[in-house]
């Protein structure tokens, strides 16, 4: 009885996510899209905080930067560098980004695009090309559920099981509450995935050096195995240029799902406020990437490295913390797993389907909350089945398509003179250089794929934008004519 303890704790988490996120959307009518896909503009900086770091740091945090870390050494650090760059950017635009939504009634990040360069076709392309690095970052979350529960129930449940099983939570409360569902439950997510990340680093450290300083971890690897501690790493495959490629091109990348949290808030200074803090959240990851260290010695032949941490807990851990482990790997892969889908289904529906089949709004606010089942089931489910690369890898590739809508999000801030045929010729010829350099020749010169797709899409942005007519004046002077609003009674001070 006692060594199912972890899987029992870590399967409770399932139902206090389902009451959760299930009671966030009381009081709402979730049939409408201000409702379903923004929670209303109705959350506070706390959840707002929680509801971003946690979708921030996922399955990567207790799977993906330990398995990294076990396979080729400092190169896993990179992740601790972009998501602080991440925080800056959402620091400097999450407000902007509010206040647009606030004026104008923009929810998604295509709406703001449809906007700005007068174009529902850009509009609903940008919504696309951005729903595939989603759409990977989801798969990326499922198949980290599923291992969780693969390992917590000693492969009682296969990772097809946990695929589905995940899914089928997740559809449950997203279904009947959207944004706010995903806010409750992030908040809750993201202090047991904190509190879980530091107890189960320092046990792990502890248990194996028998003090709570990682320098013996680090002064083995120097002696046996230094091939860790500097790049390429030990597989040779994270040279400078790929380090430092993936780094800029996660710098460029501001998620649709991340947009939409934004948009949850209550005002812009309550978000801005949350988002002041999110560094300090990241925090999270070091104590895991200790563990992945840890796994280079005591696990140098695991069948799948993304698994280290969880093995490492069921093996040697007290039964309730490697459940607090498993409930809280859980926590990450579900948390960042949420926001990908309901953004998928809002920019299909409002994006995509409205304008071209003319749909009113309240028709494309019920066709958001269906359109998440077709997603995970014909999509995501088949794909993290059939389990096609590493963790860290997927989310990577994710990041080259989410980069390319970051030169036509600066036309919506920084350069009026951008127009509606650059940036189709720029996103167009931005996705097609990606997809190439991702699948068919990968990463030229250890440059990341993105990056390449983004040095095209920003040429033809600015020669397409130099030879065609700009948008109105009317429509210029609503994006760059913004006066910041003034604070709100009862949120200065701290978080």
């Amino acid at each position: 009885m006692i060594q199912h303890i972890p899987f029992i704790i870590t399967a409770a988490y399932l139902v206090i996510a389902v009451v959760i996120g299930f009671r966030a959307g009381r009081g709402y009518d979730m049939n409408t899209t201000e409702a379903w896909g923004a929670g209303s503009r109705s959350m506070g900086p706390i959840v707002v905080y929680l509801l971003v770091a946690a979708g921030g740091v996922s399955a990567y945090t207790f799977m993906g930067s330990p398995g990294w870390a076990h396979d080729k050494g400092v190169p896993a650090l990179y992740v601790v560098v972009y998501l602080s760059y991440m925080a800056i950017l959402a620091w400097y635009f999450g407000p902007k980004v509010w206040e647009l939504g606030r004026r104008y009634g923009h929810i998604t990040q295509a709406s703001a695009i449809a906007d700005r360069y007068e174009s529902t076709f850009l509009g609903g392309l940008s919504g696309f090309v951005g729903s595939i690095g989603g759409l990977a970052y989801a798969v990326l979350q499922t198949i980290g559920s599923a291992y969780i529960l693969n390992v917590m129930s000693f492969g009682l449940i296969p990772v097809w099981a946990g695929v589905l099983v995940t899914l089928a939570v997740i559809s449950i409360y997203l279904y009947r509450s959207g944004l706010r569902a995903i806010g409750f439950t992030n908040a809750f997510q993201g202090a047991l995935m904190f509190v879980v990340a530091w107890l189960v680093g320092m046990w792990a450290v502890n248990h194996f050096t028998g003090g709570f300083s990682a320098r013996p971890i680090f002064e083995r690897l120097q002696a046996e195995a230094p091939e860790f501690l500097t790049l390429p790493g030990a597989l040779g495959d994270m040279g400078y240029a790929f380090w430092t490629s993936s780094i800029l091109i996660s710098f460029f990348s501001i998620w649709q799902s991340h947009w939409i949290s934004w948009m949850g808030a209550k005002s812009g200074v309550g978000l801005k406020k949350a988002v002041t803090y999110l560094p300090l959240y990241y925090l999270v990851l070091i104590p895991m990437i200790f563990v992945g260290f840890i796994g280079i010695f005591e696990y140098p032949d695991i069948a799948k490295s993304d698994q280290v941490a969880i093995t490492m807990a069921v093996d040697n851990m007290p039964v309730v913390l490697a459940g607090l482990l498993g409930a809280g790997t859980l926590a990450a892969s579900m948390s960042s797993s949420e926001p990908n889908i309901h953004a998928t289904a809002l920019t299909y529906s409002k994006d995509i389907l409205q304008p071209m089949f003319k749909l009113s709004d309240k028709t494309a606010g019920k066709l958001s909350r269906w359109l998440i089942f077709p997603i995970m089931g014909l999509i995501i489910a088949p794909i993290s089945i059939a389990e096609p690369a590493s963790l860290v890898y997927i989310l990577l590739i994710g990041y080259g398509f989410i980069a390319q809508l970051f030169p036509l999000l600066a036309g919506i801030f920084f350069w009026p003179r951008a127009t509606k045929v650059g940036a189709i010729a720029g996103l167009s010829a931005g996705f097609v250089v990606t997809v190439v350099f991702s699948f068919f020749i990968v990463h030229p010169f250890g440059i990341h794929a993105g990056i390449w797709g983004l040095g095209v899409n920003v040429l033809f942005l600015v020669v397409g934008s130099l030879l065609t007519k700009p948008a109105s004046e009317a429509t210029l002077k609503r994006f760059y004519d913004l006066t910041p609003e003034k604070p709100v009674a009862g949120e200065t001070g701290t978080l």
